[in-house]
């Protein structure tokens, strides 16, 4: 995890270069969003492997593929090339990230899942300080291919010891006799839906980005694509946010999209509507990254003095309250560098949602389809994340077409972003979990002395 989060905040700022180095930079939102379109499909494929033969194959499957789409990427002499590298990483992150959420449900004890889900994150710590300033001066000094590079020889570590140490381990615990759900008969997202709504998701994005007729027929095709497609990846009823793990896979797309777009949009507003430098807009995402942190240690330590729901009703308020942040900063009296402070709100309330809603998804699951519902959370994030992106995008847009300024059209699309938040908000206690599933979400008992399992996000 240390790694994924190292290459993402790494190879992120170095896109665009790659773009223009290419001759591609029309191509640049394609490239961009094929990673997140891929994800959709390796979460998918890690789901039900991770189901079928346990955590350690899928996983040992992304870091060994993630290698390999670091080399395409790096030896990249076209943009469709270092397109497709970025689709094939997407692949690999899905597979590892379901992997990583199913081995915590399969191999960890209940009282310690919280504490292992900060650790997760933690790892994200350092790379959001060291990553974008040494990628940079790599790429500076040297070039650009040199950071691809760099990560592969870097990644081949965790590969070897998936390879090697978790050779001969046992596949997978038996299922778990606790539960007895409606979720144990689930339906299992088929190949070809998630082949479609990665796809869909990538022509989607690219086609938001322009309005001509090009991206305008790219964009119709992707959102039907995905409105019939989609909601066969995701748990039965998940759009009607029925109580248990669909609301719960409803509300992680509900505040993943709003989180990423807010992500998206304040950057670009600081760099191109307010004028700052780029060291800000650095620390921007350099403090969201310790901010999520430090409040995923907080929830970790909660344990069972506060429900799980209710934190991520929390973090939802949080995150509303950093909305109105940002479309603060669109009037030209307020201080833009106050812009900053948004990103670092909206990760507090993501570092108590997050974690929470992960735990609640397993909480609603027997063991042996915590793939699953890993898979659908993960699923569930990436749809949310383009979804929402993409309307925030459209109407962002439409404004800047109809106004002398870009600062009205941020405002609305921070505006927008308060539609999925009060839903998170409102929808939260549909994903409350009780009796021994409520114990299994929130921790041990008072009785029970939490054991010391790292600290993070």
């Amino acid at each position: 995890m240390f790694l994924t989060g190292f290459a993402a905040m790494a190879v992120m700022p170095l896109l665009p270069v790659a773009a223009r180095d290419l001759d591609g930079v029309s191509l640049y939102p394609l490239v961009a969003g094929a990673f997140v379109a891929a994800s959709l499909l390796g979460g998918v494929l890690g789901g039900a492997w991770a189901d079928r033969g346990g955590a350690r194959r899928p996983l040992t499957a992304g870091v060994v593929l993630t290698v390999a789409t670091l080399l395409v990427s790096a030896t990249s002499t076209t943009i469709w090339q270092l397109g497709l590298g970025r689709f094939t990483d997407g692949i690999a992150a899905g597979l590892v990230a379901v992997s990583v959420n199913a081995a915590i449900g399969q191999s960890y004890p209940d009282h310690l899942r919280a504490r292992v889900l900060s650790l997760m994150s933690a790892c994200w710590i350092v790379p959001s300080l060291a990553g974008p300033p040494l990628a940079g001066f790599v790429a500076a000094w040297w070039s650009w291919r040199a950071v691809f590079f760099g990560l592969a020889a870097l990644t081949l570590i965790p590969a070897a010891a998936a390879v090697l140490l978790l050779r001969g381990r046992p596949g997978r615990p038996g299922a778990s006799q606790e539960f007895d759900t409606p979720e144990a008969s689930v339906r299992r997202p088929a190949l070809p839906a998630a082949v479609t709504v990665s796809v869909a998701a990538a022509l989607t994005q690219y086609g938001v980005t322009a309005w001509n007729v090009r991206h305008t027929v790219c964009a119709l095709v992707g959102v039907v694509l995905l409105v019939a497609f989609a909601p066969r990846l995701l748990p039965p009823h998940t759009w009607r946010a029925e109580g248990g793990l669909p609301a719960t896979v409803l509300l992680r797309a509900l505040t993943s999209g709003a989180y990423f777009t807010l992500e998206a949009f304040v950057p670009l507003m600081l760099s191109t509507a307010r004028h700052v430098p780029g060291m800000v807009t650095g620390f921007a995402f350099t403090g969201a990254a310790l901010a999520w942190a430090g409040a995923s240690w907080v929830q970790g330590r909660l344990q069972n003095r506060v429900p799980r729901h209710r934190l991520v009703a929390v973090g939802a308020g949080i995150m509303a309250a950093a909305v109105v942040v940002a479309a603060l900063c669109t009037l030209p009296a307020v201080p833009p560098a106050v812009a900053v402070s948004s990103m670092a709100m909206a990760a507090v309330g993501m570092g108590l949602a997050a974690p929470s809603l992960t735990l609640l998804s397993l909480a609603h699951t027997p063991a042996d389809q915590q793939g699953y519902a890993s898979g659908a959370m993960q699923i569930s994030q990436n749809l949310g994340q383009t979804l929402v992106l993409a309307v925030a995008s459209a109407l962002f847009t439409a404004i800047s077409a109809a106004s002398t300024s870009q600062l009205p059209a941020f405002a609305g699309a921070f505006a927008l972003l308060l539609l999925p938040i009060a839903g998170a908000a409102g929808l939260a206690g549909r994903t409350r979990v009780m009796g021994a599933e409520q114990q299994r979400a929130s921790g041990p008992s008072v009785a029970t002395p939490p054991a010391e399992a790292g600290k993070g996000t």
